[in-house]
């Protein structure tokens, strides 16, 4: 067995977040991309279905761009001004509440 892989597993145990507060901070870039729309080059798009979302937030905290934002009704919007389509939202999302469609232009 590979200690160091047993080891790293466990640490990794250890950061299992029970509410959104404990999630780390998320760095994005908010000076030149509102201002410069990255989103008319992507080939998918990321389709949130409401009904699976449980408002955890983590699309948003991992997203690069400006792209997911809140909801007034608390569930995530998705600006595809912005978006580029990466796909890091729907990885990320734990309830695949987030899927990867084929754009039609």
């Amino acid at each position: 067995m590979n200690t160091l892989f047993g080891e790293k597993k466990a640490q990794a145990e250890k950061l299992v977040f029970t509410s959104v507060e404990q999630y780390p901070e998320a760095p994005i870039t908010l000076g030149t991309t509102l201002s410069n729309f990255t989103g008319d080059w992507r080939t998918f798009i990321p389709v949130v279905d409401d009904d699976k979302c449980v408002k955890c937030y983590i699309c948003w905290k991992f997203c690069p761009e400006p792209a997911i934002y809140i909801r007034e009704d608390g569930y995530v919007g998705i600006d595809y001004d912005y978006c580029k389509g990466c796909g890091i939202c729907a990885n990320e999302c734990p309830t695949n509440a987030i899927t990867m469609e084929k754009e039609e232009k």
